[in-house]
């Protein structure tokens, strides 16, 4: 049983991974982090995830970072990911797009959504509002 977070270097994501650690904190479980961009996989964590990550409560476990596969769709990885770490709630951050745009565009979160075997909690960056 975890919590995972999906993160991508944007508002969104950082809003996501500080949310996901407050619910990780709030229901005493561990935390996995899969980071979207397959270029981080040769390095280590993405500056600004670090300093994330680091913010968290001592008391929290947090899992090694995982990568999305180079060539992996996001949300196959995301869903793959959940199967993987076992998540009980999956932690996505998403921006505002309006309908036409996700018609043309199709949606990670609207996917994971749909065929996540578990809760998928959707935060947005506060400059959405």
């Amino acid at each position: 049983m975890t919590v995972l977070v999906a993160y991508n270097a944007s508002p969104h994501g950082e809003a996501a991974v500080r949310t996901a650690v407050a619910e990780a904190a709030r229901r005493r479980l561990p935390l996995a982090v899969l980071d979207l961009h397959p270029e981080h996989a040769a390095s280590p964590v993405d500056d600004g995830l670090a300093a994330l990550l680091a913010d968290a409560p001592p008391d929290l476990h947090v899992e090694p970072v995982t990568v999305r596969p180079e060539g992996t769709e996001p949300a196959d990885a995301i869903l793959d990911a959940t199967e993987a770490s076992g998540a009980t709630l999956v932690v996505l951050g998403s921006r505002k797009r309006s309908s036409m745009g996700t018609f043309l565009m199709g949606s990670t979160t609207q996917r994971v959504l749909l065929d996540s075997p578990v809760p998928v909690l959707v935060v947005k960056d506060e400059y959405d509002r």
